[in-house]
C-alpha cells in the first residue's frame, strides 16, 4: 500500500508540469492560424506606418506628388478608413465615438494635424485587430458582399493587409521624396554606423 502511493505521487509530480502547457496549448487552438497570421501582418504593418507618420514634418502634411492625388495626411488617413472600412463590411461597425464616415473624401481630408492623425491611426488598428480576435473558424468562411463580390470574410480580411500594405508603399514613396528616411531604415543605419565606429573601420 504504501509502495502504491509513493507510486502515484511520483506519477502526479511528472504530470504537473504539463497541465498549464496543456491548458495553453488548448487556449492557442482557440484562435484560427488565419487569424494568428492577420494579426501578426497588421502588427507588422503598424509598426512601420505609424512610427513613419510621425517622422513626417508637420509642414508636410499638404504636399502631393502631382494634383489628383492624396497627400501625405490624405493617404494616412486613408489607411485608417480601410482599417474602419473593411470590418464594416465584414460587419463589424466602427465605435460609434469614431464618427466615421463612408464619405471617402470627407474622411480623408478631416484634418492635417499629424498629431490628431496618429492617434486616428492607431484607434483603426486597434479595432481590426480587436476585430480579428473575435473571428472563429466558422466566421472566416461566412459569405459577405464586398464591393459588389461575393467572397468569404477570410478573403476581406487578405484585402485589408493588402489595403495596408498599398499605402505603407505609397506612405515610404513619399518620404523618400521629402528626403525623409524611414525610421526602421535610419535606426539600421545607425547601427551599422556604430559597428564601424567600434572595429575602427
Amino acid at each position: 500500500m504504501k509502495y502504491s502511493i509513493i507510486v502515484l505521487f511520483t506519477v502526479i509530480l511528472a504530470v504537473m508540469p504539463a497541465i498549464p502547457a496543456f491548458a495553453q496549448e488548448g487556449s492557442e487552438k482557440a484562435m484560427p492560424a488565419f487569424v494568428k497570421d492577420f494579426l501578426g501582418q497588421v502588427d507588422f504593418a503598424q509598426s512601420e506606418i505609424l512610427p513613419l507618420e510621425q517622422a513626417m514634418p508637420a509642414e508636410k502634411a499638404g504636399w502631393r506628388p502631382m494634383e489628383g492625388v492624396r497627400s501625405v495626411s490624405e493617404t494616412y488617413l486613408h489607411i485608417a478608413f480601410g482599417n474602419y472600412l473593411m470590418p464594416k463590411l465584414m460587419g463589424y461597425e466602427p465605435p460609434a465615438d469614431v464618427n466615421f464616415s463612408m464619405d471617402l473624401k470627407k474622411w480623408d481630408t478631416q484634418t492635417t494635424d499629424m498629431a490628431k492623425i496618429a492617434d486616428i491611426l492607431k484607434a483603426s488598428f486597434d479595432h481590426i485587430g480587436g476585430v480579428a480576435k473575435k473571428m472563429t473558424a466558422k466566421d472566416l468562411e461566412k459569405q459577405i458582399d464586398f464591393f459588389g463580390n461575393t467572397t468569404t470574410i477570410r478573403n476581406a480580411m487578405m484585402s485589408a493587409l493588402n489595403h495596408m500594405h498599398e499605402h505603407l508603399g505609397q506612405s515610404i514613396a513619399y518620404a523618400r521624396m521629402n528626403s525623409v528616411v524611414p525610421p526602421w531604415t535610419a535606426a539600421e543605419q545607425a547601427a551599422e554606423a556604430a559597428k564601424k565606429e567600434k572595429s575602427g573601420k
